[in-house]
């Protein structure tokens, strides 16, 4: 079965939590603070293997989640860090987010990763805290919770050379002819309804691979038939063959299918009109062929006078060898997308970075008797600071006041043991300016 699209969830690993612990060494007094910090999560990291060819794995297993760092351990050791989670992939997978449909990656070179979701920083251990004011602080954190996002994988096929045309106009017989791939045939429409790769041995120490894409429909760009499922597919092929049934064995025109096909495909992406294209005229074996193929070469005249016009019938074989060695060598002159050379880092090179100035705001609204405090700037220090100590409740305190919450609280009608609520933590309002 073959799928090219499919949805999952992906989560880095949480940063492992920071410690308190304190030196205890018979002969060492007054050791002071000794917990170390929490090991960073494991990131989510999709890499390219050229092994692969659908995204069927990703139909049975959908929730990608890294482990999480290690734990600080006392004598201020650090947590160890979590091993990345590696994700296989097909080339010719575009990654997307679900939520902003913002392209993380289009993956096509084998060996090609990119990290979907980063692991989370591990909490500082309370050996981070010390200060000459306060040298044996009881105060950790929390580690930093990974990212985490669904992405939509799409697989774009990577072939050289593509067919495409109405169904039943013969691409998958042309296929099983110059390749040793099988393509389910049919006297039928959508016969093929995913598309069929194959490796072309043109016969003269060269090849490529052809992709037999599904039908098109007039109204494919809109999504009518396989629509957007099979154009997905043509834009990554080099050539483009149109392969047209020139018998009209179907009761239609030839250069009505061609003129339509190539509508759909400038609808869906302008670019592929300028794609290097020839038309297979299929099916020469049959009755009135030779008559409709000229009628059709005078029409296509008038449209595109530089468009190459080949005879063939997949059936007889008749000018598929020929075909084969024209579109070989198009491919040869085509240069093939260039890879981008990494630049070789340098010990002299200097990163210049904007750091953002740390939002102080915060909204104060009323819930009966209770005041609710909103601030990201609070809610993130409540989420990675451990409150189960006396010192994490005073660096709190402080930072209230700092930012002004106390003084507006009292301004609101606070009062000495006025509920406060921020996020999940309820307090006591306390008048008692020692406490801080």
């Amino acid at each position: 079965m073959f799928v090219d699209k499919a949805k999952i969830y992906v989560k880095g690993g949480d940063g492992g939590d920071g410690l308190v612990a304190f030196r205890r060494e018979k002969y060492v007094p007054e050791g002071g603070p000794a917990g170390g910090d929490g090991g960073r999560g494991g990131d989510v990291i999709f890499r390219v293997d050229e092994g692969l060819r659908t995204l069927m794995d990703f139909r049975y297993q959908r929730h990608f989640k890294a482990e999480r760092g290690v734990k600080g351990r006392n004598k201020s050791q650090h947590g160890a860090n979590a091993e990345h989670m590696i994700v296989r992939i097909p080339p010719g997978t575009v990654l997307i987010d679900d939520d902003t449909q913002e392209v993380i990656a289009d993956m096509t070179r084998h060996g090609q990763q990119v990290v979907v979701a980063r692991g989370g920083r591990g909490g500082r251990g309370n050996t981070r805290f010390a200060t000459a004011a306060n040298t044996a602080p009881e105060l950790a954190e929390n580690g930093e919770e990974g990212q985490e996002r669904y992405v939509v994988m799409e697989l774009k096929v990577m072939a050289d050379v593509g067919l495409v045309g109405f169904p039943s106009v013969g691409k998958s017989t042309l296929l099983s002819v110059v390749s040793a791939a099988q393509p389910k045939i049919g006297a039928y429409h959508f016969t093929t309804i995913t598309p069929n790769l194959g490796v072309v041995d043109v016969g003269d120490g060269r090849s490529f691979v052809m992709a037999d894409l599904p039908g098109l429909i007039e109204g494919a760009s809109e999504g009518i038939g396989l629509g957007h499922e099979f154009l997905r597919h043509v834009e990554r092929t080099r050539i483009i063959i149109h392969v047209v049934d020139m018998s009209g064995s179907e009761g239609r025109d030839p250069f009505e299918d061609w003129v339509m096909i190539n509508d759909e495909l400038k609808q869906y992406n302008a670019s592929l009109i300028d794609r290097p294209q020839i038309v297979a005229a299929n099916k020469m074996d049959m009755p009135e062929s030779e008559e409709n193929l000229s009628s059709f070469r005078e029409r296509v005249a008038e449209l595109r006078p530089d468009l190459e016009i080949m005879p063939i019938s997949s059936l007889t074989r008749q000018g598929v060898q020929e075909l084969l060695y024209r579109a070989t060598d198009i491919l040869d002159s085509i240069p093939v997308a260039p890879v981008v050379e990494e630049v070789a880092e340098t010990s002299e090179r200097k990163v210049y970075k904007l750091e953002a100035e740390e939002d102080n705001s915060f909204t104060i609204t009323r819930d009966n008797d209770a005041f609710v405090v909103s601030s990201p700037r609070i809610e993130r220090m409540i989420k990675r600071m451990q409150l189960s100590t006396h010192d994490a409740i005073l660096k709190l305190a402080r930072t209230l006041r700092h930012m002004g919450v106390d003084a507006e609280l009292r301004k609101r009608g606070a009062v000495e043991g006025t509920i406060v609520r921020i996020a999940d933590f309820e307090f006591e309002f306390v008048e008692n300016s020692s406490y801080y």
